[in-house]
């Protein structure tokens, strides 16, 4: 049975209040398209989580669609710089951060995966972010070590986009994989966008293709370009224009710089 459907029906998904998940990994290869329908569709008091982000959680802070963040990294890496409209709202008070290291979040996505409370790590020993975060200490039963305990973070609903799927819901990504096997395995639901459906015998031929498996993978949208404004390794590079528009813009100028966009 397909698992494709719509972007709006993906977007029906969500609900208010949810914590969702996005993979891959800053500017590439992020579920922009995705970002940017969840501000138009007004979707509120969203719990995000990433392990690099940046001009997602920045739209979607400028839009109040987000109350809090668990990320490792936030920022453009590049000529961009920091994330304007993040920082207003921390600053403000409406979005809170749970600050971690990448890892960490890593390892928090993972206990998930493997259905246990947390993870310990090591890491961290010595950081200021044990306390910042609150993050608890355990002992290790062995050698009485004392490490990091990692709670356990499990998606309502995790966004992935790849470059091609099928309709039962197989992934293929070209280039960098990042977190998104681990995000894939920890989540309640996995929506796969895709910029191209390929017939189901690309991957029955070879298997050796697919980075996602269907058995994880909920639902499926095909949405070309789904990762502009940031790049899409085989298929567009980084808008840099749309970018350097996004940034100069006022809060209410964005819901019209979305439909734009989306016209393009």
């Amino acid at each position: 049975m397909s698992k494709v459907i719509s972007l709006k029906e993906s977007i029906d998904l969500i609900k208010d209040g949810d914590t969702i998940a996005f993979g891959s990994n800053v500017l590439h290869r992020s579920p922009n398209r995705i970002a940017k329908e969840i501000v138009l569709r007004n979707k509120k008091d969203l719990h995000l989580v990433k392990t690099d982000v940046d001009y997602e959680v920045d739209l979607l802070s400028a839009s109040r669609s987000i109350n809090r963040v668990t990320a490792g990294f936030v920022g453009y890496e590049t000529e961009f710089g920091l994330c304007r409209f993040y920082r207003q709202a921390v600053e403000s008070g409406s979005v809170k951060v749970d600050e971690n290291a990448c890892y960490t979040v890593i390892m928090s996505l993972r206990a998930a995966s493997f259905g246990v409370p947390f993870l310990p790590v090591r890491g961290l020993v010595g950081s200021d972010l044990i306390e910042d975060v609150g993050f608890r200490l355990v002992k290790d039963p062995y050698s009485g070590q004392e490490l990091i305990a990692v709670k356990s973070i499990k998606p309502d609903i995790a966004f992935i986009h790849v470059q091609e799927a099928d309709e039962d819901g197989n992934a293929r990504i070209i280039g960098p994989k990042y977190e998104d096997s681990i995000i894939a395995r920890s989540a309640k639901k996995v929506i796969v966008s895709c910029e191209r459906l390929v017939k189901g015998d690309n991957f029955t031929k070879n298997p050796e293709l697919v980075d996602i498996s269907s058995v994880l993978v909920d639902h499926v949208v095909e949405l070309p370009k789904g990762a502009k404004p940031g790049s899409c390794p085989g298929y567009y590079s980084i808008d840099k224009e749309e970018i350097s528009e996004f940034q100069s813009l006022r809060l209410d100028e964005i819901p019209s710089y979305i439909r734009k966009s989306l016209e393009e």
